[in-house]
């Protein structure tokens, strides 16, 4: 069975930074587009960054667009988000996601697997 297994959350001062990571369990999950996805208390589930498989294509929503970075390394099956000038609005628990298709991440479509999630807490 198929595992995403998401390290790296905590408790941070905005302007902070924090690097997210998810490891899969199975080598074939290195050709499928992978992303994450937040969601605050209270809130609908957000898209947050996607990258497809070999890398080489990376989308943002607009709320963190020059803050944070996805990257990936096929050789680890582990995705990454830098996440830096932290917001106490980017408080939310932040899920991995994977799927054939990078554009199903991107337009929070047909998702093949999913992380359990990592708290990332903001302070003011």
């Amino acid at each position: 069975q198929v595992q995403l297994v998401e390290s790296g959350g905590g408790l941070v001062q905005a302007g902070g930074s924090l690097r997210l990571s998810c490891a899969a369990s199975e080598r074939t999950l290195s050709t499928y587009g992978m992303g994450w996805f937040r969601q605050a208390p209270g809130k609908e589930r957000e898209f947050v960054a996607a990258i497809s498989w070999s890398g080489a294509g990376t989308y943002y929503a607009d709320s963190v667009k020059g803050r944070f970075t996805i990257s990936r390394d096929n050789a680890k099956i582990t995705v990454y988000l830098q996440m830096n000038s932290l917001k106490p609005e980017d408080t939310a628990v932040y899920r991995c996601a994977a799927a054939t298709s990078t554009i199903a991440i991107k337009e929070a479509g047909r998702i093949d697997f999913w992380g359990q999630g990592t708290q990332v807490t903001v302070s003011s």
